[in-house]
């Protein structure tokens, strides 16, 4: 099964790339993410702002609030997978 992750995040943001750097790392056929950039809606913003990079699962709606490491993502995707 396929889990799919959302990163939020900026484009003006050096977290935002480390996490990115660790989801890349990552990244499968069963491991896929994209990035929303929150500053292109203001609901996102507002909830996101002072929080970015937060890594979402799509499925169960679980967050993953900055600062996090690879075994972080492991451990949520883990989490994930056993809910199934």
């Amino acid at each position: 099964m396929t889990h799919d992750f959302i990163l939020y995040g900026t484009s003006a943001c050096h977290l935002c790339e480390q996490a990115t750097q660790i989801l890349t790392t990552l990244a499968s056929d069963d491991f896929r993410w994209r990035e929303i950039d929150i500053s292109n809606e203001d609901q996102l913003l507002t909830r996101y702002g002072t929080k970015i990079p937060v890594l979402l699962d799509t499925a169960s709606g679980k967050e993953l609030n900055w600062p996090f490491n690879h075994n972080d993502v492991i451990g949520l995707l883990n989490s994930t997978a056993s809910q199934e």
